[in-house]
């Protein structure tokens, strides 16, 4: 297979001059569909593999490093998408009444926990020269990807599970409250303005969620209806609530990650107790079936393997952030949930909760940017997160086993 050239591009708009490269695109679609096929075979066997996993392999091999397909504008903005998707999916999975009271408590002092962990390690690591600032790889070492859980979570039948309740409610702050410290602290302006501009988006995603939640009465019975026509009313109205709180977002000068994630708390408040399982299949068919898998796939091909590889310090880096990820992530939950899960249990919630990629994506991003983090380092970062994506959540099921145990009933 070699490398497309300039027949293998189209130009979209001649203002833009958008270069698109379809058959590139062609084959980001077909390591999609070949991920799901194997693990889709290996669990007709009995191999339970998560298929972001294949989907992140694939994407290295098929990379500009390997088989030298690149990454275009239009194949970046689908990733994107993809990533909004992912995020929405976690805040719609996160509701309110299962993780209150013990699930979110010890999520919040678990993440507390974490982040002393997190910038005390990564001081020692400045204070070497190992890296340039404690407070960006401290940052990168506090987060867990619950948006890229829901999916493993979901397959395996663990969103419903007690300790799903538990894994639900660590990643949701995990996932969160790093947001907020990109949002406030690692932004290039000023944090009083960062908080103004995060309060303004707050209020209008409050705003929002009054306005679905009161307008439900009449609007639910119509999506309802139309749930099985052409006209697919809710899934078309979900989809213009994301994209408009992302570009709300983005133009406010915040995370895209934010307005994803806002929509997804929006969309499980509107939807309240009824039955929606028609419509997150929908939802789901969309999401899981065309966009997330573009940001897997993608963030393998970008993963920068020369400067991850270019020397034997670069390689130690990546599995040392690989391990202190499941240190800063991992001890609190070794510690605070005895006496409420199995010992097996803590280890599962621990690797699983110290799963890391879209957020550490976006803060090595920001650190480059601003010339607070070498490449290296940035490489690095991006490559523990990685291998803790192909390999906790993976060790954290096969620790679980049997998964048939009902959640528990949460208090306020």
């Amino acid at each position: 297979m070699g490398v497309p050239g300039r027949a293998d591009q189209l130009v979209i708009g001649a203002a833009s001059s958008l270069v698109v490269r379809p058959a590139a695109f062609l084959v980001i679609i077909i390591a999609a569909a070949v991920a799901a096929t194997a693990v889709a075979l290996a669990s007709s066997r009995g191999v339970v593999i998560p298929v972001v996993v294949v989907e992140l392999l694939l994407g290295v091999v098929i990379g500009p490093h390997v088989l030298g397909w690149h990454i275009d504008g239009f194949t970046r903005f689908f990733s994107d998408l993809g990533l909004a998707l992912l995020f929405f999916f976690a805040g719609y999975e996160i509701e309110p009444g299962r993780i209150r009271g013990e699930p979110l408590r010890l999520g919040l002092i678990g993440w507390g926990i974490s982040l002393v962990l997190a910038y005390s390690l990564a001081g020692v690591l400045s204070a070497v020269g190992v890296v340039l600032s404690a407070l960006y790889t401290g940052s990168a070492l506090t987060t867990t990807a619950i948006g890229t859980l829901i999916p493993i979570l979901s397959d395996s039948g663990e969103l419903r599970s007690r300790f799903g309740v538990f894994m639900l409610a660590a990643g949701a702050v995990g996932e969160f409250a790093p947001l907020l410290v990109i949002t406030l602290v690692l932004s290039s302006e000023g944090t009083l303005h960062n908080a103004l501009i995060l309060l303004a988006f707050i209020a209008i995603a409050v705003g929002l969620a009054l306005a679905t939640g009161r307008s439900s009465s009449w609007t639910m019975p119509l999506f309802e209806r139309t749930l099985e026509s052409s006209s697919q009313l809710a899934v078309r109205w979900i989809l213009v609530l994301i994209f408009a709180l992302v570009l709300l977002a983005y133009h406010l000068g915040l995370d895209l990650l934010l307005g994803g994630f806002a929509a997804g708390l929006i969309a499980r408040h509107a939807l309240g107790t009824r039955d929606a399982h028609v419509f997150e299949s929908k939802l789901t068919a969309i999401s899981f079936g065309a966009f997330v898998p573009f940001f897997f796939v993608v963030s393998g091909m970008t993963l920068d393997l020369p400067a991850l590889f270019g020397s034997v310090g670069s390689v130690a880096k990546m599995f040392m952030f690989f391990f202190l990820f499941l240190v800063v992530r991992g001890t609190p939950a070794l510690l605070l949930y005895r006496g409420v899960l199995p010992r097996t249990d803590r280890f599962a919630l621990a690797f699983m909760s110290s799963t890391q990629l879209p957020l550490v994506l976006a803060i090595t991003a920001l650190a480059t940017a601003g010339g607070h983090m070498r490449a290296s380092t940035a490489a690095a970062l991006v490559g523990g997160a990685v291998l803790s994506t192909l390999c906790y959540p993976v060790i954290g099921l096969r620790l679980r086993g049997d998964i048939s145990a009902p959640a528990p009933t949460t208090g306020p």
